[in-house]
């Protein structure tokens, strides 16, 4: 019978991991294993074994397999100490969790099958070749073992990112268990890819949300419809407020256009409805009224017809439009910078890569290499070109890669504002690069500013500012301004501003940034995510990057060190110490939403009225639950804030609780100040919620 058909010889193949150990150590005798393999094969009814299926003769076969990789001995030289595979596998475990372990041993036990695979191909050479055996076997063993430590390594760095990111602790407090109890999740690698990398599961969960935030969703999805519902409202108005109320308790979708936001709608309500008093509601092309309109017809049951027309009917010509992108914005018209027009034509011809002191610098380009350019474009003599190229410098169009100077000729390199490797990678308000439009005062700006930032609040906010409709905000032409507006932030002056303006500006922008931030990567699921939002997520204002700590801690704190760093926000000759406030503002930390539910609610700053907006917010933050006071037990429940800023409200808990005493109610400020005096308070600091405040 030929060998290659022959069953006996395919069994032959299959011989144990066992017997390949043996082989290789000299204690054992070759003709010994040859008459234990004999006997062991008289032992397999071939006939049987032939008549099976192919499939039940696979799982015969890996069984078999299974059973003998348990026994592999791994032998040492040196002291002739054996070492198992399950006593690898019993250490393993202990550092790890249990399913963990049994993941790893799913996929080493393919990596075994892989090498009893190819073991089987040579075994039969064994009898004649001893040495090519031994190191056969050895190179198997080497990559077996080498494909065991791999997968494990890839569980234990799986279980440290999660616990670094606080999403193990979630997980875990959501199912009831211990850290040193949880079992660890299916390893993230799939098919087809050769190594998983971590990172791109730290993103992944950036989006993850509770199951239970997940059925709320679905619950109070709007109901779907042909037609279209046009809300007209303006800012501050509070019947407007209830039109919005009442939409979204009938889960109707609606388009509102604010006449504040867009000054020629107010135009066009005149037009159709005669006046322009606020709100005004139409179903499609039809004028239904205002709020008080809606109830009638609700009590009266005609509303319910109507909303039945409009999901099967689509609004004719002669129906409102909702507002267009770009409609009445002054942010893409204005005067043109012709000094920008200018380094446009320029950006093309001098900028590339070089080496300078050592280094390599991306996308930059030498003074006298910029001289040249603007000798010969504007027709200047040297001394002209080198003046240019000064006033570019000043309008922070560039600026020195290491910032030696304002502008030399010569061999110094300058890199463009948008080609700042930080700028171009972390700031999220330059997409478009440099802008042509000369830059407007910062007043004005912020001003605009303010008024989309309250146009955002009253239309996707609900009415006490706690909560807020992400979803909504992102897809809305208000946010679309809002972005525009950022844009020109690029070369703006800082320096000049007030003490009023640059708290209400900051305050302001502070909060979109975290609004935008969450809209671009999600709500942090831990630790991990929230330093990168606060510390990663960047705008570009007066040439300089500006983070949400620099702001909080940098601006309006007087460039205060964050919580947990050794470090300031600014160092002394960085530029922007020059724009930071002179001393620390605590009642900005009542004003500051970082979209957290333990955070202040949002509401919109003006410098006029600042240092009495920040006082009713840190009133209303501390009376509903930010402070609570047991007078008979001596008892003291606080905010993280005060625990985390506490050098801004005191150096000690007693004096912690005397300025958070004053935005009490009268009559118990009075009697916790006398407890104060007398007696020693517990003081509690409250478990910050980082859950999502949507």
């Amino acid at each position: 019978m030929d060998m290659e058909s022959s069953p006996k010889h395919n069994v032959e193949e299959m011989k144990s991991a066992e017997i390949i150990a043996k082989e290789v150590s000299p204690k054992h005798n070759v003709e010994e294993i040859e008459e234990k393999k004999e006997e062991e094969m008289k032992s397999v009814d071939i006939e049987e074994l032939s008549r099976k299926p192919v499939v039940e003769i696979e799982d015969m076969m890996e069984d078999n397999e299974d059973e003998e990789m348990e026994s592999i001995d791994i032998h040492e030289e040196e002291g002739d100490k054996i070492v198992t595979m399950d006593e690898i596998m019993s250490v393993d475990s202990d550092d790890d969790d249990s399913e963990s372990s049994a993941e790893s041993n799913n996929e080493t036990t393919k990596a075994r099958e892989e090498s009893v695979d190819d073991r089987s191909g040579i075994s039969h050479h064994s009898s004649s070749d001893t040495n090519s055996s031994t190191s056969s076997a050895w190179t198997e063993k080497a990559a077996a073992i080498k494909n065991f430590v791999r997968v494990k390594s890839e569980v234990a760095v799986h279980t440290l990112i999660r616990r670094l990111s606080g999403k193990l602790s979630v997980d875990n407090a959501a199912h009831g268990t211990r850290d040193d109890e949880v079992k660890s999740v299916d390893s993230p690698k799939t098919e087809g890819k050769s190594m998983w990398n971590p990172l791109s599961y730290l993103k992944m969960m950036q989006n993850d949300d509770d199951s239970v935030d997940r059925e709320e969703d679905v619950a109070l999805e709007p109901v779907v419809m042909k037609g279209r519902i046009i809300l007209y409202t303006r800012l501050g108005c509070e019947e407007c407020r209830e039109c919005r109320l009442f939409f979204h308790e009938k889960r109707l979708r609606y388009v509102e256009i604010n006449i504040d936001i867009y000054p020629s709608r107010k135009l066009e309500l005149e037009k159709i409805s005669g006046g322009d008093v606020v709100p005004k509601v139409f179903f499609n092309e039809e004028l239904v009224g205002s709020f008080k309109e809606l109830k009638v017809l609700e009590e009266s049951g005609e509303l319910q017809e109507k909303i039945k027309h409009m999901i099967e009917e689509a609004p004719p010509r002669e129906a409102p439009l909702p507002p267009f992108s770009g409609e009445d914005d002054a942010s893409s018209k204005g005067p043109v910078d012709e000094l920008a027009l200018i380094v446009l034509k320029m950006k093309p011809c001098v900028v590339k890569d070089r080496f300078y002191k050592m280094r390599r610098f991306k996308n930059c380009f030498l003074g006298s290499e910029a001289v040249d350019f603007l000798s010969a474009d504007q027709s200047l003599e040297r001394d002209g070109a080198v003046e240019v190229a000064r006033k570019l410098a000043s309008q922070l169009f560039f600026q020195h890669v290491l910032e030696e100077n304002l502008f030399e000729d010569g061999n110094h390199l300058y890199r463009f504002l948008d080609d700042d490797p930080v700028v171009s990678s972390q700031c999220h308000n330059i997409p478009r690069g440099i802008i042509d439009l000369k830059p407007r005062p910062i007043v004005e700006i912020a001003s605009r500013l303010r008024l989309v930032y309250r146009a955002i609040l009253e239309a996707y906010t609900s009415p006490d500012g706690k909560h807020v409709d992400y979803r909504s905000i992102h897809g809305s032409e208000e946010f679309a301004r809002y972005l525009r507006i950022i844009q020109e932030l690029h070369r703006v002056e800082l320096e000049d501003m007030q003490r009023e303006e640059k708290l209400a500006f900051f305050i302001n922008l502070y909060n979109m940034m975290a609004i935008h931030s969450i809209l671009v990567w999600g709500h942090p699921a831990g630790t991990f995510d929230r330093t990168k939002m606060f510390m990663d997520f960047k705008y570009v204002i007066g040439g300089n990057t500006y983070s949400l700590s620099s702001i909080q801690n940098g601006i309006l704190r007087g460039n205060q060190r964050p919580m947990f760093n050794p470090m300031k926000p600014f160092g002394a000759k960085d530029k922007r110490s020059k724009v930071a406030l002179p001393y620390a503002e605590p009642l900005t930390h009542f004003a500051l939403v970082c979209g957290t539910r333990s955070g202040p609610p949002l509401r919109c700053f003006t410098p006029g009225d600042i240092d009495k907006e920040l006082m009713e917010a840190a009133r209303d933050f501390l009376r509903c639950g930010g402070l609570i006071v047991d007078l008979n037990d001596k008892f003291a429940y606080i905010n993280q804030i005060f625990h985390w800023y506490g050098v801004d409200f005191g150096n000690s808990e007693v004096e912690v609780l005397k300025h958070a005493s004053t935005f009490l109610e009268p009559q118990f400020s009075e009697a916790l100040l006398d407890c104060l005096v007398d007696t020693q308070f517990k003081l509690v600091y409250q478990k910050y919620d980082w859950r999502l405040n949507n």
